[in-house]
């Protein structure tokens, strides 16, 4: 087939995220497969218009909000080109099915519903400009043709706060890492934050509850890394323990990741929370906020911990992490690996394929929908909603979202 991937932005853009991981994982195997791909997006001062990397062809054009018309323009003078277009939401889509030939297939895809993050970016006009195109025009314009959730919540979202009533498939993102090979966990507790360095990723809340976690484990330090718009916001106010690297080569990155006892999440909201496989990969749980896409990507009781967002959050993660603390033993790295090896990259790009070529692509066991994770999830939210969303124990109802109870010595884990 002649693929288009329409992605805001490429993996090599400065603010580039795990919206781009995908577009660029998937459309890389697509050519691998033998298909002619086109992946078309915004150009960043530097970047060149067009160049071929592993058979895929980019073309760029247009900044954060003119990549949109000139995109749909450049699809519009070549509508009889593609056969398939896989059309990725950033919040906002690129409403494909305007430009292109009827009988051109487009899938597309959701990472995560942005209504309540639009205020956080933008002015409150733009916002609800943005609110308008994301909910009532995405939902007409792609009313006939497929759409692809990246997690249970995403597509939760998509029907209960976009109203979406066409047919949605889950397929979730590959976990990819570099293994660093032996790496010695830190002596002291050690905490690392993987991400775009962006607003809603609540980077602050983190380096707010840094002085009251220090007040219990005075050598406790903290790794961030990522880039973003906010990272000068941050680097100005750095406490103490806190290190912000920036960009990382992939082999460094693991590295200082796997050194670390847990990941920490203090994000708004995701649509799958991709930072939280990577870190589990590398055998690091995750502490993070009991929000759409990250409820998916952390397993209360194996792979991490789940937090209430009720009350104060600075202290509510600053509990939620010393709470973990003294939990952790070996057997959160063991299950966390397991978990992360369940995803895989060319088992995604297999199932787009198979949308794209107008093919049912099935239930995804490997996410566990219709085995592990959804009796998971089931499970965790049973009961009492007022209750402590746990693995198993009982628990006061202003406490962490916690996977067990306090840790069990037998297990045989110890600090070194």
């Amino acid at each position: 087939m002649k693929i288009a991937v329409v992605n805001w932005r490429d993996p090599w853009h400065p603010q580039a995220g795990g919206a781009e991981t995908f577009a660029w994982e998937s459309a890389r195997r697509f050519a691998r497969a033998g298909h002619q791909v086109t992946y078309v997006t915004a150009r960043a001062p530097g970047q060149r218009r067009s160049e071929l990397v592993e058979g895929v062809r980019f073309v760029r054009m247009g900044g954060v909000f003119t990549v949109y018309p000139l995109v749909l323009a450049w699809l519009l003078l070549r509508r009889g080109r593609f056969d398939a277009v896989l059309d990725c939401q950033n919040g906002i889509p690129f409403f494909t099915p305007w430009v292109v030939r009827r009988r051109t297939r487009v899938v597309c895809v959701v990472h995560h519903v942005h209504d309540r993050q639009f205020g956080v970016h933008m002015p409150g006009w733009l916002a609800a400009f943005g609110r308008f195109l994301e909910g009532p025009v995405s939902r007409w314009s792609y009313r006939r043709h497929a759409s692809v959730a990246v997690s249970p919540s995403t597509e939760l979202a998509m029907r209960e706060r976009l109203g979406w009533r066409g047919p949605v498939h889950v397929i979730p993102n590959g976990v990819s890492v570099v293994q660093p090979g032996p790496v010695e966990k830190s002596r002291e507790p050690r905490l690392v934050c993987l991400g775009r360095l962006v607003a809603h990723k609540r980077l602050h809340l983190l380096l707010d509850a840094v002085a009251e976690l220090r007040e219990h484990h005075p050598d406790l330090t903290v790794d961030i890394i990522g880039r973003g718009p906010e990272e000068a916001a941050l680097r100005a106010r750095l406490p103490e323990g806190v290190t912000l690297h920036g960009y990382l080569p992939e082999e460094e990155k693991a590295r200082v990741v796997a050194r670390a006892w847990l990941h920490i999440s203090a994000s708004q909201g995701e649509g799958w929370g991709l930072s939280v496989l990577e870190a589990a990969a590398l055998g690091v749980p995750t502490v993070a906020f009991d929000v759409d896409g990250l409820r998916d990507a952390v397993r209360p009781g194996e792979t991490g911990w789940l937090l209430l967002e009720d009350g104060e959050p600075v202290q509510g993660l600053a509990k939620g992490i010393a709470a973990a603390l003294d939990e952790l033993d070996e057997t959160y790295s063991v299950k966390c690996r397991a978990w992360a090896d369940r995803f895989s990259w060319d088992h995604s790009a297999e199932r787009l394929l198979a949308l794209l070529r107008g093919d049912d692509p099935g239930a995804d066991p490997a996410f566990g929908l219709s085995e592990g994770l959804a009796d998971g999830l089931s499970e965790a939210r049973a009961g009492d909603p007022g209750e402590v969303r746990s693995g198993g124990c009982a628990g006061d109802p202003g406490e962490v979202r916690s996977g067990g109870c306090a840790g069990d010595p037998a297990l045989g884990w110890e600090r070194p």
